[in-house]
């Protein structure tokens, strides 16, 4: 019976790989993934149409079995490859969103946005705004609510 068990859990599962440029940081069968795609969340199981979908920063979250607590992890964007077998996402940065700490990313953002009110070209502006919009998404994924 416990056989047939795992078989079904297998049967039912995906193969999910997150991999950052310096390292694989899951490979595993999950239940179900939710992918921060670009033009909003996928959420892909077993079977799933193949494609392959840009990523935006957000929260990779990845249940290990049905009902169960997700995974969740920030990815800074990327791409992933679905098949109905397996999801491979190629993600610029990757954080578990565990190790995030509230009140330093709120520091963080402000002394961004400080360098935004200091910048005086171009270049300077994107780089402050990029830093603003990534530290405003981190702090989205430990909250649940958009940051102003």
């Amino acid at each position: 019976m416990a056989q047939a068990q795992a078989t079904e859990t297998t049967a039912q599962a995906i193969k999910f790989e997150l991999v950052s440029p310096e390292e694989k940081l899951v490979s595993e069968p999950v239940w179900h993934a939710v992918i921060p795609g670009e033009d909003g969340e996928l959420g892909i199981g077993p079977d799933h149409t193949s494609l392959v979908v840009a990523l935006k920063p957000g929260v990779v979250r990845l249940y290990r079995e049905k009902g169960g607590e997700p995974w969740r992890i920030f990815i800074t964007g990327g791409f992933a490859d679905i098949t109905g077998k397996n999801c491979t996402v190629l993600a610029e940065d990757a954080y578990e969103v565990s190790g995030f700490v509230q009140a330093e990313l709120e520091q963080e953002l402000r002394n961004y946005q400080e360098d935004l009110g200091r910048a005086d070209d171009e270049v300077s502006k994107a780089r402050a705004n990029r830093r603003i919009a990534m530290t405003k998404a981190k702090i989205q994924a430990i909250t649940g609510h958009i940051v102003f």
